[in-house]
């Protein structure tokens, strides 16, 4: 009864949205399930365990929930996405996979360092949407020139990032993958194993804690779970981490993870991704030897955002900690800026169109291009120009969603807690 009080005492009837992101699932559905039967517009409650996913349509519907969110499901469908994918960099799909974002790290390059972007080879068909220096955006124009370290934001066709990749990979052997190590017994790593079974794939998982990995054994079929200290190197090098296509560090602690999968590279292994957290690792780990870092608040902070911008945002992906973002939209009859080259736009320094997507053709666009209703357009944008952003998907003056992820980015670190 407390929390019906506590609810009718913020006149929860007035708002658009409410998120139960607290860390019990029992509380969220019920926060949630109060808040709708209390005339909020719309909840959206955070639920991680697996047992409950089974029923998560009876769930919604019982209780009467919009939206059903777990971290831990999309966190391991973005590391499967990032095991598959042939390219060696992080990498983020659009417009159905017909555009792709590349996120590469030039470090000492030559063909990159104390380069102009005019000057650069080979991107006749890519665009540099921004660099990333020293922790700060840059939004870049012909003339800025490439520094050591610096990572680079590349948008194209799928077919041209592939091409990059292919030249500036470290390794140049396509093969397939067939055996992937977990380090930790999450529900992160449960989700991931179990989809990967499905696959055929081999699958090591090692797990600390005896309980979890006996629950573990039991709940997967063919995974081996290994109950041992997963920072141990002789452990890792008895169970032929060598021969591994593919390394996950997914435990509850980033040093962990992103140590594991530098050793893990240096071992040998193809591809090696660390799941991180905390924000200020997000901003130093493309300068470390791991292919790929996956952050679960910024999966979870994008989900919940493209549901607040509503039907036209197709997808969002956020970039640097949430300080800029690439958005995918479906242009409507109503934009301000259909119909006319994008050198008559005048758009901000901070709003970048990466691509324009007319049916099953890809336009990386220059000045003279023009967008037109029905194409999809990808965009990259920094937080500053994020009042501009909103008359792509939303023209006309909308509701208070609007405003809401200004909230939501300024509580984004409890998503994951």
């Amino acid at each position: 009864m407390v929390l019906i009080e506590i609810l009718k005492s913020i006149h929860i009837h007035e708002f658009d949205l409410l998120i139960g992101a607290t860390g019990s699932d029992e509380s969220n559905t019920l926060i949630c399930s109060l808040g709708k039967k209390l005339a909020c517009k719309k909840t959206i409650a955070r639920v991680r365990n697996p047992e409950y996913m089974k029923q998560v349509d009876f769930i919604k519907e019982s209780m009467g929930i919009d939206i059903i969110i777990n971290p831990d499901l999309a966190t391991a469908k973005a590391i499967e996405r990032n095991i598959f994918n042939s390219l060696s960099f992080h990498c983020d799909e659009f417009a159905k996979g017909k555009v792709q974002m590349l996120d590469f790290h030039i470090g000492y390059h030559e063909d990159f360092i104390g380069k102009r972007l005019m000057d650069l080879v080979g991107f006749e068909h890519l665009l540099i949407t921004a660099i990333s220096r020293d922790g700060k955006i840059i939004i870049p124009h012909g003339s800025t020139t490439m520094e050591e370290n610096d990572l680079i934001y590349i948008i194209g066709k799928s077919e041209d990032v592939r091409a990059f990749n292919q030249k500036y990979s470290h390794s140049s052997e396509e093969k397939k993958i067939e055996k992937v190590m977990i380090l930790g017994g999450s529900n992160i790593a449960y989700y991931l194993a179990k989809s990967l079974e499905e696959k055929r794939i081999g699958v090591k998982i090692i797990e600390q804690k005896k309980e979890r990995a006996q629950s573990l054994s039991n709940e997967l079929n063919e995974a081996l779970i290994i109950y041992g200290d997963g920072t141990n190197i002789n452990l890792l090098e008895e169970e032929n981490l060598d021969e591994m296509d593919a390394f996950v560090g997914a435990t509850g602690f980033d040093e962990q993870n992103i140590l594991m999968a530098i050793m893990a590279k240096q071992a040998g292994v193809r591809k090696s991704i660390a799941k991180i957290s905390r924000q200020n690792y997000t901003k130093i780990i493309d300068r470390l030897d791991v292919d790929i870092a996956i952050n679960p608040v910024s999966i979870t902070a994008s989900s919940i955002l493209k549901l607040i911008r509503g039907g036209r945002v197709e997808s969002i992906s956020l970039l640097l900690d949430g300080d800029a973002e690439v958005t995918e939209i479906l242009v409507g009859e109503d934009s301000p800026f259909i119909n006319k080259p994008l050198s008559d736009l005048s758009l901000p320094k901070g709003i970048i169109i990466g691509a324009i997507v007319d049916k099953d053709r890809v336009i990386i666009p220059k000045g003279k291009d023009t967008i037109f209703p029905g194409n999809r357009i990808v965009l990259f944008c920094t937080n500053e120009e994020l009042s501009t952003l909103r008359k792509f998907y939303r023209p006309k003056k909308g509701g208070r969603l609007d405003e809401l992820w200004n909230n939501i980015k300024g509580s984004r670190n409890h998503l994951n807690n």
